[in-house]
């Protein structure tokens, strides 16, 4: 089976995973982990931070982002750009009012509405994701926007994945471009990536 073979299957058998989770069941496990990710050292300390809105049946990060906002901290969000197939990323201060739907079903900031924002700035960053490893691989949706957007980076923001237990597989087939997370939060557990990695 060729390692495209068997990306597909993991998020086929995963995303049916996150959707048999019951609503209530997917916001009390969501709710947890935003708990976990506001307690972790890395973003107490972060100053700028580049979080995501969810879609789907994912984690559901809308509590997260307005805390984040509520710790006085500066938000960023993410938008596909179709043209240059990049992510660009822009400062948002008003949910309601700078918000759209966008490319993939994914809500989205509104560029007219908001600033781009200094990427040399960004403390910490929380990641999507289908699936991921203890070791921090990471299998996204296929379209390689992180990949390519962390590539840009200059610096090494804390890298951050919030996911449901279930979405925690081994032996996930990685390419030489794919960044790893330093730490994986889950409903049960803060998972130390680096550590695992090294002792590996």
């Amino acid at each position: 089976m060729t390692a495209q073979a068997m990306k597909q299957g993991i998020r086929q058998r995963i995303i049916a995973g996150r959707e048999s989770l019951s609503l209530p069941d997917r916001k009390r496990l969501s709710l947890e982990i935003s708990g976990k990710i506001a307690d972790l050292p890395e973003y107490v300390a972060a100053h700028s931070v580049m979080g995501l809105m969810s879609f789907g049946a994912e984690f559901e990060s809308d509590g997260w982002v307005s805390r984040v906002m509520a710790d006085g901290k500066q938000l960023l969000l993410p938008r596909v750009n179709r043209a240059t197939r990049q992510l660009d990323v822009y400062r948002v201060s008003d949910l309601e009012g700078q918000i759209e739907m966008g490319s993939y079903g994914i809500r989205e900031p509104i560029p007219a509405r908001c600033e781009l924002a200094d990427l040399a700035g960004i403390d910490f960053i929380l990641l999507p994701g289908v699936a991921f490893g203890r070791d921090g691989a990471r299998l996204g949706y296929g379209g390689g926007f992180y990949d390519k957007f962390l590539a840009r980076l200059s610096h090494q923001p804390a890298l951050v994945a919030a996911a449901f237990s279930l979405q925690l597989v081994e032996g996930i087939p990685q390419e030489p471009t794919d960044r790893k997370v330093d730490k994986l939060i889950t409903e049960h557990e803060i998972i130390h990536c680096a550590a695992v990695r090294a002792r590996a």
